[in-house]
C-alpha cells in the first residue's frame, strides 16, 4: 500500500527546467523593488542635484556598494531556495564590497582635518537612513518569500537573513537615488546598517513566512 501511495506522489514529478529558481526569483525581487522605487519617487523624491551627483565618482561608488549586497545576497539565496542547500561559499564574496568600502572609508577620515569627520561620519541624516534603506526593502523581501515559498527551502532561518540582505541592498539601491550623502564614512556605516537590519528581521521571520507547503 505503502508503494502505490509513493508511486501516486511521484506519478506527476517532473524535473524542474533549468534556472527555474532563479526567474522565480527575478520575478519577485523585481515586482518588489520597482514598488520600492515608485515609493521614494511618490514619499521621498529623488535627490535634487541628481545631475551633478551623477558626475561624481562617490556617487557610482554608493550605487555600487548597496547593489553589490543586493546581488550577492540575491545569489546566495538562490542557492539556499534548494532543500539542504550551502551557501557559504557565496556568502563569503560579501566580504569583497564590505572590506573595499571600509578601506575606502578609512582613507576619507585619513585624509580630511579632524573638524571635518564627525560631520562625514553623521551627515544630514544619519538619524534617518537605516530606517529608510529598512523601510524600502520590505517590498523586496515580500517578493522574495512569495518566490522562496514556491520553491524548497529548508535552511529557514538562514534563507530568511540573506533574504532579508538581498532586500536590504536592493533597498539600499533605491534609497540612492534620494540621498544626498556622498561621503564613504556615511554609507560605509548607515547604509549597512540597514542592510544588516534587514538581515535580521529576515532572520527572525525566517521560519513563520518561508515555510513551503
Amino acid at each position: 500500500m505503502s508503494d502505490e501511495l509513493l508511486d501516486r506522489l511521484c506519478g506527476d514529478l517532473r524535473p524542474a527546467r533549468p534556472g527555474a529558481v532563479a526567474r522565480r526569483l527575478a520575478a519577485g525581487v523585481g515586482v518588489g523593488v520597482l514598488v520600492s522605487a515608485v515609493l521614494m519617487l511618490v514619499v521621498l523624491g529623488p535627490r535634487p542635484d541628481m545631475s551633478p551627483a551623477a558626475e561624481t565618482a562617490m556617487f557610482w561608488i554608493k550605487g555600487a556598494y548597496a547593489l553589490a549586497l543586493g546581488g550577492i545576497g540575491l545569489w546566495a539565496a538562490e542557492r539556499l531556495a534548494r532543500p539542504a542547500a550551502e551557501a557559504d561559499r557565496r556568502l563569503r564574496w560579501l566580504v569583497a564590497p564590505l572590506a573595499i568600502v571600509a578601506l575606502l572609508a578609512l582613507a576619507q577620515l585619513a585624509a580630511a582635518p579632524p573638524p571635518i569627520r564627525a560631520p562625514m561620519i553623521l551627515g544630514e541624516s544619519a538619524v534617518v537612513c537605516p530606517w529608510f534603506i529598512l523601510a524600502l526593502s520590505i517590498p523586496p523581501f515580500g517578493g522574495l518569500v512569495w518566490a522562496m515559498r514556491g520553491l524548497a527551502p529548508t535552511r529557514l532561518r538562514l534563507a530568511g537573513a540573506v533574504s532579508g540582505i538581498a532586500a536590504g541592498g536592493l533597498g539600499s539601491f533605491v534609497y540612492a537615488v534620494h540621498c544626498t550623502e556622498s561621503a564613504a564614512p556615511f554609507f560605509a556605516i548607515w547604509y549597512t546598517l540597514g542592510v544588516l537590519a534587514a538581515g535580521l528581521a529576515g532572520l527572525l521571520l525566517g521560519p513563520r513566512v518561508l515555510h513551503w507547503r
